[in-house]
């Protein structure tokens, strides 16, 4: 293999590192006792991270033209809050569904 392509793959092996101990470190944190908010908080920072660098580095984004990154990011957050939305209506419609089966 030559250089150039050891030096490439390096780049996939070092995120790939990064994202197992930022899996390790929330995996942790769960099990440490703290305000929720902040856990909420930490745990956010930390998806978007692995989100970032799985989008960055392993779907090649970091290589693009910023107008396809951007296109990219706004559509994903878009479509994220799309099913979100949509989601919690329903979970909203079970929620009082099951609390009507345990009122008595």
């Amino acid at each position: 293999m030559s250089e150039t392509k050891a030096a490439d793959l390096g780049i996939y092996w070092r995120t790939w590192a990064v994202l197992l101990v930022l899996t390790a470190v929330m995996f942790f944190l769960d099990t440490v006792d703290m305000p929720r908010g902040l856990f909420v908080g930490v745990m956010l920072v930390a998806m978007m991270t692995k989100a970032t660098l799985i989008g960055g580095i392993f779907m090649h984004l970091a290589k693009e033209s910023m107008d396809l990154m951007v296109t990219v990011v706004v559509c994903g957050l878009g479509f994220g809050v799309l099913l979100f939305g949509l989601s919690v209506v329903d979970a909203f419609r079970i929620f009082d569904m099951m609390q009507g089966l345990f009122v008595r």
